[in-house]
């Protein structure tokens, strides 16, 4: 009996992803609720003292230099956690551009265009918005991420009466999207870089990308890597989470002859649940605890940052992806999902508003800690707001693709 082709693979893949995320997305909204309810609670000085814990050690050292390892819990799961995050991402990424939707120009136009739009509209809007803000040099990508985790939930939840092209270009859409994100974060919040240390993850990266090749499977050999890779962004000054995106990227995704399945499933089959279950919700509880009273939403509808990101995130991503969407097709660039109309896309559109896990770490990175609590107040309310919005029209849409 022959092994499945890797179209039928990454089916396959795709369905286990989509499940996996929908489960994700719920833990997550829990793990930001929780956060909520504590930072806003007469406790909320417990809540702010676990994120102050600090663990690991700063006497380790290479050649001499210190690795200051001795890190928070809040900055464990920023640059720990979400390493594990952007590796699944990576790992995602690469197979849609491999075997998946992503592979061939006309799967791929309409979801690009459309990422694009959603994020250059957002930026702008932000930026103008924003433009006396003395943070808005690199603010201003606070609004340009997707969160695939709530945006694929709630379609999965609500949309089920949708095309199969829903999801398909949904998760197209968010894909390339974190893949700009992840490019924005290298670029904007890179410290003083290190050759070094880059020449250290290099090495290491080329040292994984061998072992693929060498079609070497144990992971006493990439797990090490991982840790080094990992550990050495950290010193480069480039954001950690980067070495996760990158391994994910080098990961090989097509199946060898007689082969099973490929590694980049495999390691999606078994890291993607703890990704999901653990590392997202647990970054979403240490960033979600922000104060909200009368005081903070009164600054939500005052400060221009604040308003620049709520006007960017909600509008610019509904403009953005709708409109780039109908420019492309009227252009004869791409073509919609078959069974999918102008008005489906603008309501997935709504749902590419929902921001939540990058934006929450870019207003972590480009804001001091004072006004990141505003922006990420502002990111947590656009992205309710697009929440239930989106699930409205999808409800509607949803119900004429039923009964049409």
């Amino acid at each position: 009996m022959t092994d499945a082709p890797p179209r039928f693979t990454a089916s396959r893949a795709l369905i286990r992803f989509l499940r996996t995320e929908t489960v994700g997305g719920t833990a997550l909204l829990v793990a930001a609720a929780i956060a909520l309810i504590w930072a806003n609670s007469p406790w909320s000085g417990g809540y702010l003292h676990l994120g102050e814990i600090h663990l690991g050690s700063d006497d380790w050292s290479v050649f001499g230099q210190s690795l200051h390892l001795r890190l928070s819990l809040a900055d464990w799961a920023k640059d720990g956690l979400l390493a594990i995050f952007f590796f699944v991402a990576g790992l995602e990424l690469k197979r849609e551009l491999v075997v998946g939707e992503l592979s061939t120009l006309r799967g791929a136009a309409l979801p690009v265009l459309c990422a694009v739009g959603g994020v250059v509209v957002p930026a702008v809007i932000a930026f103008t918005v924003a433009r006396d803000n003395p943070h808005i040099g690199s603010a201003w990508a606070i609004p340009i991420a997707t969160d695939i985790a709530f945006a694929l939930g709630i379609l999965s939840l609500i949309g089920s009466r949708l095309p199969s092209g829903a999801r398909v270009f949904l998760l197209g859409l968010a894909v390339v999207d974190d893949l700009i994100a992840i490019a924005v974060i290298a670029v904007l919040f890179a410290g003083d870089l290190r050759a070094g240390w880059l020449a250290v993850a290099a090495a290491g990266c080329a040292l994984y990308w061998f072992g693929q090749h060498r079609r070497i499977s144990t992971p006493f050999l990439y797990v090490p890597i991982a840790i080094v890779v990992w550990v050495a962004m950290l010193q480069s000054g480039v954001h950690a989470t980067i070495a996760g995106v990158a391994l994910g990227l080098l990961t090989r995704v097509k199946p060898d002859p007689g082969e099973h399945s490929s590694p980049a499933e495999r390691l999606e089959h078994r890291i993607q649940p703890v990704s999901a279950l653990i590392c997202v919700p647990v970054f979403a509880f240490f960033a979600s605890g922000v104060a909200v009273n009368g005081a903070v939403f009164r600054e939500l509808f005052t400060d221009d940052l604040a308003l620049g990101i709520m006007i960017g995130l909600f509008v610019g991503k509904i403009v953005g992806i709708s409109g780039a969407s109908a420019l492309a097709v009227r252009l004869r660039l791409a073509e919609r999902p078959e069974g999918l109309v102008g008005r489906d896309i603008l309501a997935l559109s709504v749902l590419g508003a929902i921001g939540f896990t990058v934006s929450l770490l870019v207003a972590e990175l480009a804001l001091p800690a004072d006004e990141a609590d505003l922006a990420k107040a502002a990111v947590l309310l656009t992205s309710v707001v697009a929440s239930v919005v989106g699930s409205l029209l999808l409800l509607r849409r949803g119900r004429v693709h039923a009964h049409p």
